[in-house]
């Protein structure tokens, strides 16, 4: 049986699921039936959730688990008459920030969101354009605007990569792709990217992956073919190795993780937070 699970926020509860996810995530032999709350901001509200949480407890024979960030303490106190296994988010790291800050926390509700949502969602959305803008080479005009420009063969992950840095992180990336024409027994570096270099990174993929994505596309095409494929990863890496840039194999990785590792052999300062 699914164990319910249960995220509850006076905001939208975006954290409570991101921070619960995380955690639930290590444990990969059970499955969740979960479920967001979000804009738990009365006290009815609160008795309310805690009627669903009980019901789910009713219903399947165990507690559920509850990942709550609430904020008011009146809230919280009401969540945890539930029964349910409550991780209260609030509750185990204000205090002990108190104590070290020596100061009390405000307990203001969307503290995270309110003076720098407008500007967080101006930069969001501006790089978002950029990347659309400078997708797979479709122009070079505005890499002097770039914070970081990708690099590979086509379908190595560049675009969804691209696309991710923008929407959580505000990062401007645009995106390269190096094709057959670009080959020739070995590949040079393009004037365009040459005098952007400190921008590039790379990504490569395990040749039988990139096969298997380009037989989707195109099946039964040189492009797809799986000597292809290895012809032009061995050269682009090649070109990485012999340039000095960094790279990444994005075969086993999810974006969330590619983009992380960017960010961290780059190190880049990511535009929102």
């Amino acid at each position: 049986m699914k164990r319910s699970v249960f995220f509850i926020s006076d905001r939208t509860g975006i954290t409570a699921e991101m921070v619960g996810n995380a955690l639930l995530s290590q444990f990969e032999t059970l499955e969740f039936d979960t479920k967001t709350i979000p804009f738990i901001d009365t006290a009815d509200k609160a008795r309310e959730a805690v009627a669903q949480i009980n019901a789910a407890a009713e219903r399947n024979g165990l507690r559920p688990v509850v990942f709550d960030t609430i904020v008011r303490p009146e809230l919280r106190e009401v969540i945890r008459t539930s029964n349910a296994m409550v991780m209260d988010f609030f509750a185990a790291f204000i205090g002990p920030l108190e104590e070290e800050l020596a100061q009390k926390s405000s307990f203001t509700v969307g503290k995270l969101h309110g003076s720098v949502d407008s500007e967080a969602y101006t930069n969001r959305i501006d790089a978002v354009n950029y990347a659309l803008t400078n997708d797979d080479g479709r122009t070079t005009r505005y890499y002097d605007q770039a914070d970081l420009i990708l690099v590979g063969v086509s379908r190595s992950g560049k675009t969804p990569t691209s696309l991710y840095l923008a929407l959580q992180f505000g990062i401007r990336a645009a995106n390269y792709p190096f094709t057959e024409e670009d080959m020739d027994e070995e590949i040079l570096l393009p004037r365009d990217l040459r005098q952007y270099k400190d921008k590039l990174y790379g990504l490569s993929i395990d040749p039988a992956r990139l096969h298997a994505i380009r037989t989707e596309r195109r099946a039964g095409s040189k492009y797809a073919s799986l000597p292809q494929c290895q012809y032009e990863l061995k050269l682009v890496e090649e070109l990485f190795r012999r340039e000095r840039i960094p790279f990444v194999n994005t075969t086993s990785r999810s974006i969330e993780e590619i983009a992380s590792k960017i960010l961290a052999d780059t190190g880049m300062k990511r535009h929102l937070f």
